[in-house]
Formats: C-alpha cells, structure tokens, sequence
C-alpha cells in the first residue's frame, strides 16, 4: 500500500511540475484564453523544481519500499527441512529431513525400534520430538495437517 500512495504521490507531483507546459494547451482546448492560463502556468513554474525533487523522492521510497517488501517476502519463505529428533524412549537422536508437503505422523526409532507418534495437540513428530517444527508449522499454519 505504500508503494503504491508513493507512486501516486509522485505522479500527482509530477503533474504539478510540468504544468506549466501542458496547462495552456488544456485551457486552450477547453476554451478558455490562452493569456489566463499562461498567466497561471506563470505561477506553477516558480514550483517546479521542489515539485520535481518531490516527484523523484516519492519514486525513490516507492522503489526502496518494493525492494524491502521482496526482502520481507525471501526472509518468510526460508524454510529449515532438517530436524535431530530424539527418541523419549532410549533417548537416542537422529537428524533427519522433514517432508515439505504433509506432515509426518509415525516415526520409528533406529535404535530401539519404539514407534513414536505426536503429543496431544502436535501434529506431527517432528513437532512434538524435534529440533524444528515442521515446514508447514514454520510457515505460520495454525491447522496444518
């Protein structure tokens, strides 16, 4: 939303800066005395160069704001797929990669070979057993399975 009042905000300038150049031909097709617009267009021209200053830093904070926001978006889509999860049993720990597309609702130990499942209120082991909660967790999902 700011990039885009940032962007109208500078084409409004703009347009205030070179009206003195298209003003008189407006007034003219409309009708009205070319001596009255230029007489105005007079005026305007006294403020066209803050105008232009104001018209190139609204695009400026209009591009830095996009880039910042593409920024935003890069840092939220940086999703961690490994995990050590550790076995309650026999405590014994592995790293493992977490699938990216469901979660993973049964795990077998290597070492004592017990069958973990998710705590109440987890949805799947990696969140109840691992390091990282699973990409769906990460990716700020409430209900995720």
């Amino acid at each position: 939303m700011k990039t885009i009042t940032a962007l109208l905000g500078s084409l409004f300038a703009f347009l205030l800066a070179t009206a003195c150049c298209w003003l008189p031909w407006l007034a003219v097709a409309v009708g009205g005395s070319i001596f009255s617009a230029s007489a105005v267009s007079g005026k305007l021209e006294a403020f066209s160069g803050p105008l232009m200053v104001l018209s190139v830093g609204l695009v400026g904070y209009a591009g830095y704001s996009s880039w910042k926001k593409g920024k935003r978006k890069e840092k939220a889509e940086a999703v961690v797929l490994q995990s050590l999860i550790t076995c309650p049993a026999c405590g014994f720990s592995k790293e493992e990669t977490m699938p990216t597309d469901a979660c993973q609702f049964f795990y077998e130990c290597e070492n004592c070979h017990a069958l973990l499942k998710p705590k109440k209120g987890d949805c799947c082991v990696f969140c109840s057993y691992g390091t990282v909660v699973c990409p769906p967790m990460q990716a700020g999902k409430t209900n995720c399975c």
